[in-house]
């Protein structure tokens, strides 16, 4: 049975446990770079030629806090964690039709239980922006599509280009069920969107929606934007993914975000609310900031996927690394604030040829007979400029490593 939760009628802003207050981070603004309005796939495509002509990113914005280093127990947890054999076929494709809302691309899977089937929310990208479907399965591995869920908004609204659902809140045991929490009858999801039409072009918000059936959702406005008044300076360029995690009446919003720098970098942070309308950020964000110089994560971390392993959380992300190279990876916390990098590598990009010879990337995990899944969105060259009826630069689709 899916979890209840009834939300709390207090209107204050609230502290992650154990913090006291948060204190908003950094106070007013600065203009927009105008270089960064550039797509994500455009940074990746030129990252080769900056990294060889030695370009440097923009300084990690980080904070006094520093990562603590990983511990033995981590290192126990991490063998549980590894996902070392891969599918060699993407498990949900692009449609390749025109008009289609994921006919170039599927992306940002999110994996649940209901009843007896197994579900995975998308998202998918058209040319113009990002729409959200849905798929489901009985076997965690064959993939039927059942359509849209999360259409684009009318003109003027913030969803007129993007409307991405990224995640739905969900029990936190990570070898649990997988099953939605109710909040007041209701399922609790987050999006972002661009401003913009292209790929992830413009400095994007993200928001709260809300559903009866997961079906059908109802978006909000924007809960957290870059220009507001309390983001910090490594959050300016605007924000990405999101992931929602409810823990003792308290609400923990982790998103990754951009500096305003040319190129940029991406890091992750925190903001917490008791009420789901008054969000504090966290003081000490970024709360996963990205490595030093020829790190593995010295571009970017990206996508937190945020799970519960007994006391220990374990949040899932991607980074990028000056090299090009996207991949999988994981932190841990005993608190939700503190993060301890493990720098191990989950799940690599794989050879030429492969599905993910380019990039294995943004996270999403889910258990069942005895086994991790991790999804992961694949990417590699395309040998053909055209499928189905649509011209194609890539293939970028949902893949699974399994333990």
């Amino acid at each position: 049975m899916a979890g209840r939760v009834r939300l709390a009628k207090r209107t204050e802003s609230i502290a992650p446990a154990g913090q006291g207050d948060v204190s908003p981070v950094l106070g007013g603004g600065r203009p927009m770079n105008k270089d960064v309005l550039c797509s994500r796939r455009t940074f990746l495509w030129a990252l080769g030629l900056m990294s060889a002509n030695s370009v440097s990113y923009g300084e990690a914005m980080t904070t006094s806090e520093e990562i603590r280093p990983y511990t033995a127990p981590d290192e126990d947890l991490i063998k549980r964690l590894r996902t070392p054999h891969k599918f060699p076929e993407l498990v949900l494709k692009a449609s390749y039709a025109k008009g289609e809302f994921d006919s170039l691309a599927t992306d940002c899977a999110f994996v649940f239980r209901h009843k007896r089937r197994y579900y995975m929310t998308y998202i998918g990208f058209d040319g113009i922006g990002y729409r959200t479907g849905l798929a489901s399965s009985t076997d965690l591995l064959r993939w039927e599509k059942e359509g849209l869920i999360l259409d684009r908004g009318p003109a003027g609204t913030v969803t007129e280009f993007n409307a991405a659902l990224t995640w739905i809140v969900r029990d936190n045991d990570l070898f649990g069920e997988g099953r939605l929490k109710t909040f007041e009858d209701r399922y609790l999801g987050t999006y972002h969107a661009y401003p913009q039409a292209g790929y992830e072009t413009g400095p994007a918000a993200i928001g709260l929606c809300w559903s009866g059936d997961f079906r059908k959702w109802r978006v909000k406005d924007p809960c957290l934007r870059a220009s507001d008044s309390d983001a910090g300076a490594w959050e300016r360029g605007g924000l990405y993914k999101s992931c929602l995690v409810e823990h003792e009446g308290a609400f923990y919003l982790f998103y990754n975000a951009k500096t305003t720098d040319s190129p940029w970098i991406e890091q992750i942070g925190l903001a917490a609310s008791k009420d789901l309308k008054t969000w504090t950020r966290h003081a000490g964000n970024p709360v996963i900031p990205v490595g030093p110089k020829g790190a593995f994560d010295d571009v970017f971390c990206s996508d937190p996927c945020v799970l519960q392993c007994g006391k220990t959380w374990v949040m899932f992300y991607y980074t990028l690394s000056s090299d090009g190279r996207a991949r999988d990876t994981v932190a841990f916390s005993d608190d939700l604030i503190h993060w301890r990098k493990s720098n191990e590598i989950l799940v690599d990009v794989g050879k030429p040829g492969s599905i993910d010879a380019t990039y294995a990337h943004k996270p999403a995990v889910f258990f069942e007979n005895g086994r991790l899944h991790h999804y992961y969105c694949a990417v590699s060259p395309a040998n053909e400029k055209r499928i189905g009826n649509v011209e194609v630069h890539e293939i970028r689709g949902i893949a699974l490593a399994v333990s």
